[in-house]
């Protein structure tokens, strides 16, 4: 098990108070476990020096401006993929067995595919497992870096170390076209798509997280179709 997983799950959250005061300990994580290469944690240090040392304010509306204003770096995976909402809807609830099975509690709204959730989640598995697992959508990781280091260098960071983890391709792929954050007008017409619906969906053989990795196989697969 990994802390290192959990340690980026808080740096891709909502800057609270608590992650401000956490961000010593996320750095001695990092440093501790060293599972990220030197350059990567290096890259990370001024993400963690603006958390702790910068207006709690400002960074909440800088993660709200990046991350609410369009979907092209939504930070929920399976808005990156092409299918049938019936089938993210059985992802989905895949997911929230997986969780409830390794003790891992939502709060109360939370969809199951946001990012720092299924990191938190990684955080409570045997390394071997957590690896395997997050490199499913390792494409969809390599998009979201991609875009994010062209908007943000403090968060572009994370989700390239997020990237390295999974060791995702050179190319990534997303079911989402990028978008300019500053065209509000596209924003507001990306936004006013149908939302996924969840509900029962096809029946699959086996359960858990082998459907779960059969689900990420295939979004991982149709997005990098529809990129193409």
């Amino acid at each position: 098990m990994s802390r290192t997983y959990r340690a980026l799950a808080a740096l891709l959250s909502y800057p609270t108070e608590a992650l401000r005061a956490a961000a010593p300990e996320i750095a001695a994580v990092l440093e501790a476990e060293a599972m990220l290469s030197p350059a990567r944690r290096e890259a990370l240090s001024g993400l963690l020096r603006d958390l702790a040392e910068g207006d709690i304010y400002e960074a909440q509306e800088r993660y709200v401006a990046l991350f609410d204003r369009g979907r092209a770096v939504s930070l929920h995976l399976f808005e990156h993929v092409h299918g049938e909402s019936r089938d993210r809807g059985q992802a989905m609830a895949d997911l929230i067995t997986l969780y409830g099975e390794h003790g891992l509690e939502m709060a109360p709204g939370e969809l199951p595919d946001f990012l720092p959730l299924f990191l938190e989640f990684l955080s409570l598995l045997p390394p071997a497992e957590a690896r395997e697992l997050l490199a499913e959508p390792a494409a969809i990781l390599r998009a979201l870096a991609d875009r994010l280091l062209q908007r943000d260098a403090g968060y572009g960071a994370v989700m390239e170390a997020v990237a390295e983890l999974a060791m995702a391709p050179a190319i990534g792929a997303s079911a989402i076209p990028d978008e300019d954050p500053d065209d509000l007008a596209a924003l507001d017409a990306a936004w006013e798509e149908a939302a996924v619906r969840f509900g029962p969906g096809e029946a699959m053989d086996g359960c858990g997280s082998d459907r779960l990795r059969t689900r990420l196989r295939a979004a991982t697969r149709d997005a990098a179709q529809a990129a193409a």
